[in-house]
């Protein structure tokens, strides 16, 4: 739990990192050697030079000085040096408790899985900066939703195997209403991860800086531009309108079905905790979707993408543990009560 929240502050510092156009500071991946920052004028005046031969200086921030590209350097220092960081948080204690024999087979490897699962995100990362460090000073919106998409993944697995430790759950199989209920909440979590990865294009392309009107789209419902480009296929990557059209009907798509499993959810027979969880969904969802639009209409400031973000991330959180909350306590109790009846009878 503690490296999820971990995490969930890394994933922030990238949102930060990325809307303050930080990201392209650091023109080197250096995985142990990176880990000290510049620590005298002439490594500053040398990170600097590095950073003056690449096209984002060229073209965005010609004539930039030393003070205000430590700026930019510090957030991606910081991104970097806490993805370092949690990923030490994460071997020693595992390394640990394994040598000790603490850890079975099948959580070992789970454990081991998120771990390498998590070197390949510093890969990722770094394969999608250098996308921005030619010719063209941004990086590639499939990288950058990628990039984001692989630290929702391991986030979601860490949380699930920490749920799992907390309280092992098992879907009673005598209840239908039960499992259908909880292949419902499985399709809503998979709709906010793809409503989540809709966001990193929309991020990729900076389509958030377009079409800053709610609920229209600059007076339509659906944009006259969505389909302008071709290949047809094009646009869903692409074009500005189509990619914030696809965002905004996903979180549509979200509005209308997280009430109606709201509303199942509360005539359903749930243990306390579980009906609370599914109470809270659709309040995220609410906070989550106001924040979208409060930062579209302000055409995304720093505090708000960042929000937006942070929401996201929770709003997965929530839905998880809704998951796992319906994999009910009703079957725990009847393990329990199984387990005790002999000794009672005897």
């Amino acid at each position: 739990m503690l490296c999820c929240t971990m995490l969930f502050s890394l994933v922030v510092v990238g949102g930060v990192t990325r809307l303050t156009h930080s990201g392209l500071s650091i023109v080197e991946w250096q995985p142990l050697v990176g880990t000290l920052p510049p620590l005298n004028e002439q490594a500053w005046q040398e990170v600097f030079q590095r950073y003056r031969q690449t096209p984002e200086y060229r073209q965005v921030n010609f004539g930039m000085s030393l003070g205000e590209f430590k700026g930019i350097f510090w957030w991606e220092y910081a991104h970097r040096l806490l993805g370092r960081v949690i990923g030490l948080a994460y071997l020693l204690p595992f390394l640990y408790f394994f040598v000790r024999s603490k850890v079975d087979r099948p959580l070992a490897w789970k454990l081991a899985g998120i771990f390498v699962l998590g070197g390949l995100q510093g890969a990722l990362g770094w394969y999608m900066v250098q996308s921005g460090l030619i010719d063209n000073p941004r990086v590639s919106q499939f990288r950058l939703t990628a990039h984001l998409g692989l630290a929702l993944a391991i986030y979601a697995a860490m949380l699930w195997v920490a749920l799992e430790l907390l309280a092992p759950r098992q879907l009673p199989r005598h209840d239908p209403s039960r499992h259908g209920l909880w292949r419902f909440s499985l399709a809503l979590t998979a709709l906010i991860f793809m409503m989540a990865l809709a966001g990193g294009l929309v991020a990729g392309i900076r389509a958030g800086l377009a079409y800053n009107t709610f609920p229209l789209m600059n007076g339509h419902w659906v944009p006259p531009g969505i389909l302008t480009l071709k290949p047809w296929y094009s646009n869903f990557f692409n074009n500005l309108a189509t990619v914030q059209f696809n965002h905004r009907l996903l979180a549509w798509l979200l509005a209308a079905l997280v009430p109606w499993f709201w509303w199942r959810a509360t005539r359903a027979a749930l243990p306390p905790r579980a009906r609370l969880w599914c109470h809270l969904l659709p309040a995220v969802l609410a906070l989550q979707i106001g924040l979208g639009i409060i930062t579209l209409l302000f055409a995304v400031p720093v505090a708000l993408g960042a929000a937006h973000q942070a929401g996201a991330l929770l709003l997965l959180t929530t839905a998880l543990i809704v998951n796992h909350q319906l994999l009910a306590t009703a079957g725990g109790e009847q393990t329990l009560a199984a387990r005790t009846a002999p000794r009672n009878a005897g």
